[in-house]
């Protein structure tokens, strides 16, 4: 089981970058994929990056591909997502997730807002 706390959200305006992350909290980091999710005003969660803890591969959306760019710390238990060249689309909660390789479990943190003003 793992915890998840997000931090580095805020309000932007276009262009502009942030960076966000993810602390972890618990053990076998490298049983799950952690990956960033996002949810904009009346729209449903949508896929954002994921990376291996083990292997270091990356998955992005076809959204932010060339724009956002996600990482790990293993000796810091934490991911982060470097968000550039923000638009005003951007706009929404962005979450972090731990999925559980064998059993196929999900967790999330509790969010942070990314507002970014045109």
């Amino acid at each position: 089981q793992v915890q998840l706390v997000e931090s580095g959200g805020g309000l932007v305006q276009a262009g502009g970058s942030l960076r966000l992350s993810c602390a972890a909290s618990g053990r076998s980091f490298g049983s799950y994929v952690w990956g960033w999710y996002r949810q904009a005003p009346g729209k449903e969660r949508e896929f954002v990056a994921r990376i291996g803890w083990s292997t270091g591969s990356t998955d992005y959306a076809g959204s932010v591909k060339g724009r956002f760019t996600i990482s790990r710390d293993a000796a810091k238990n934490t991911v982060y997502l470097q968000l550039n060249s923000l638009k005003p689309e951007d706009t929404a909660i962005y979450y972090c997730n731990a999925h559980a390789i064998l059993s196929g479990r999900d967790y999330w943190g509790q969010g942070t807002q990314v507002t970014v003003s045109s």
